[in-house]
Parts: structure tokens; sequence; C-alpha cells
């Protein structure tokens, strides 16, 4: 059997998973970890304090010594439920030179890759160290990496300060990513039957103007731009993504509740725009104090690594695009660089298939990627001196 049916083999085990965020991802994590261990890694797992069922995946080889590289993907996908699927999404199928499957792209494949070209390196030859971080909860938030940041902060443990996370970029560099934050807004009101509605106070009238005050700060955001070379949209994008409300259609509705998510971009207070819109709703006459309140759900750092990174010059010849830019979704990256860590963003697969029903990856860009990562290893962590 070849390396590049090894891959295929390998992505098909993991398929198999259903690793969607809100369900357990401990059987993956286990099965990576034995693996992992077989290569000759030492490892360690991370549980979400709160959760047994969640945990994140640590694997280092190589001399405890500075330098080296860490390579890292996340477990967990999106769920599958009402897209039109034609194939079963957890279980690998190849037609036309694609492998469908929910993850193949987002990122299971490069998971696999990874583990392919290991097969293919002994770990106890590495002279730089070598450590590879798989993630939970990185659909919902990046959770998992922020818990294992907060577990490794206080620890002496020595991590390289490089990191190649292969999230589908069709093989781009990206060094830059917009984050992520989400908030809900509530407004409450008083009940009161629908036949005399001026004995109560609708609250979906409250959030109307809530909603109107964020259309305004919306295009004014788009105003701001910044890193126009770099970010298709190269401003701050706003999405209110969730609205309820109301009981029934006789009933003057008593409360309504939004969720609301933006992406501040690389270098930006993450929590600039929640403060610019709770002044601007603390300003609106229509709002009595007490009749609203907003609160922060989940921060995603944005991520902004120097240019010229060792590990950009390493991926360059392999890039099919050699100028290092951004991407418009968030990644762990933003999480771990609050432990001083530069990360690239660069794998197989496209980013425009991922989420999707009929997800896939082609076999081409398995075997590249594969082949990729192989290189990247040796030159980084088997021969640093040969190639710097």
């Amino acid at each position: 059997m070849t390396n590049f049916e090894n891959a295929s083999l390998l992505l098909g085990q993991l398929i198999a998973f259903d690793t969607v965020s809100h369900r357990p991802v401990i059987e993956l994590a286990s099965f990576l970890a034995e693996r992992c261990a077989s290569l000759g890694f030492d490892v360690q797992l991370y549980p979400d304090p709160e959760n047994e069922k969640k945990t994140n995946v640590v694997c280092q080889a190589g001399p405890q010594k500075e330098g080296g590289l860490i390579i890292s993907g996340h477990m967990d996908v999106v769920p599958t439920e009402d897209q039109p699927w034609q194939t079963d999404p957890f279980k690998l199928t190849q037609l036309n030179n694609k492998l469908y499957g929910r993850g193949t792209a987002d990122m299971k494949g490069f998971i696999a890759c990874t583990l392919t070209a290991l097969s293919r390196i002994e770990v106890k030859n590495l002279v730089e160290p070598l450590t590879l971080i798989w993630t939970y909860d990185e659909e919902v938030g990046c959770k998992g990496s922020q818990k294992l940041v907060d577990a490794l902060k206080n620890q002496p443990n020595l991590l390289p300060k490089e990191a190649l996370i292969g999230e589908p970029t069709d093989f781009r560099i990206f060094r830059m990513h917009p984050g992520h934050v989400s908030c809900q807004i509530v407004t409450t009101g008083i009940a009161a039957h629908s036949s005399k509605p001026d004995l109560g106070i609708s609250a979906i009238k409250r959030m109307q103007s809530i909603l109107t005050s964020i259309e305004i700060l919306e295009a004014d955001l788009q105003k701001e731009t910044k890193y126009q070379n770099f970010l298709e949209r190269p401003y701050v994008t706003l999405n209110v993504g969730s609205i309820k409300g109301g009981q029934a259609v006789n009933i003057v509705p008593d409360k309504c509740e939004i969720i609301l998510g933006y992406r501040p971009l690389p270098g930006d207070d993450p929590l600039a725009v929640f403060e610019r819109l709770n002044i601007r709703l603390q300003e609106l006459a229509c709002l009595p104090k007490g009749s609203w309140s907003m609160s922060l759900l989940n921060v995603t750092p944005a991520l902004h690594t120097p240019e010229h990174q060792p590990l950009e010059k390493i991926l360059c010849p392999f890039a099919s695009d050699p100028q290092a830019s951004a991407a418009a979704f968030a990644t762990d990256g933003g999480n771990l660089a609050k432990l001083g860590i530069h990360s690239l963003i660069f794998g197989p697969g496209s980013i425009d298939v991922a989420h999707k029903a009929n997800e896939f990856i082609e076999l081409s860009a398995l075997k590249k990627g594969t082949d990729v990562v192989e290189n990247v290893i040796r030159l980084r962590c088997e021969e640093p001196l040969a190639y710097f």
C-alpha cells in the first residue's frame, strides 16, 4: 500500500468519528493519542474542566529546547442535519478523484496528511522539537484552544514559537485573519392581551430600535477600512445571527433576544465594537434603563503574525501563491498567540466547500498535503542547519 493510499485509509477512519461540536470528541482524541504515541511522541491530554468528553491532545517529540515547530488542527466538525448530502457524511466516499465526507477539507484531511507524513519520519532523529496540537470545539469559537492556553500559560512547558495550522487554504499562506466576537442582547417589556396592546410594552418593538442602531453601526464600520491589500473585506463585518421573541400572536411580547456576531480586524481591540454599540444603545431615548441588557458570549482573537517568519520561508516553495496574505475566517492561531506562538495558516482543501453539503477534498490535494507536511517537518526539525 502506498503512502497516499495510507492517507486515504486514515482519512476514512477520521471521518467515521462523528465529532460535530456539540458531541463528544474523546474517542477521536484517544485514537489520535494512541496513533501519535505509536510514532514515538510523548502524549498528554488536556480535558475540558467542565466536560470529560472533550479534550485537547498535545504530542511532543525531539529534544527539549527552543526552536522547532507546532503542527495543529481541530478535531471537531460542523453539523450535517438538514443539508442535502448525496453521500453518508460520516463515511468517506470517493467519486471522480474527490473524497467526500464531513471534515475532509475542514480539517481532518490535514490531520490525515500529518500522520501519514510522520509515518515516513523517524521522530527519534529530530534535532528540533516537534509538537502536535489537536483541539476541540474550534468550530464554535475556538473554545478548546482557549482552554488549552489557560492550562499551559502557567506551566514551564517549552513549546515551539512557530505553528502550522492546516486549515483548508488551497495551499495559500495566511498570516492574518479577523477574530470573532459574539454577544447577546435582550429587551424586556410588559405582557398584555393583544386586544389591549396599550396596557403592555412590546419587547420586539424595543428590539426594532436596537436593530436599527446596529444597521447604522454596520454602515459606519464598512467605512473604517484597514489592510485593504490583504483582506477581501477590509472592515469589521457584523451579523445578527438569530432572533427570538414572543409567545403567541395574541400576547404583547415581554421578551426578545438576538445573538450578534462581529469580526474584529487584526491588531484591533476585540471589544471595541461591543463598547461602541453599548454606548449607542444607552443613548437611545426609547430604551429606558433596565429594559435591555447586552452581554458577551465568546471572544475569539484575531491573528496578526509578523511577516518573514522562518516557517513562511519554508512554505513558499510549496505554496500556490508565495505572497502571504489573510484569511477571512478565524482559527486557533489567535489563542495560541497568547503563548507567544506565531502561526501561519496553510493546508490542503478549499474553505469554499467547508461547512456545506458534499464537502470534499481532491485526491491530488491529499497527496500534495502529505508530501508538503513531510518536507516541512524535515526542513524545520530534522535538518534545519541545511535549510537556514
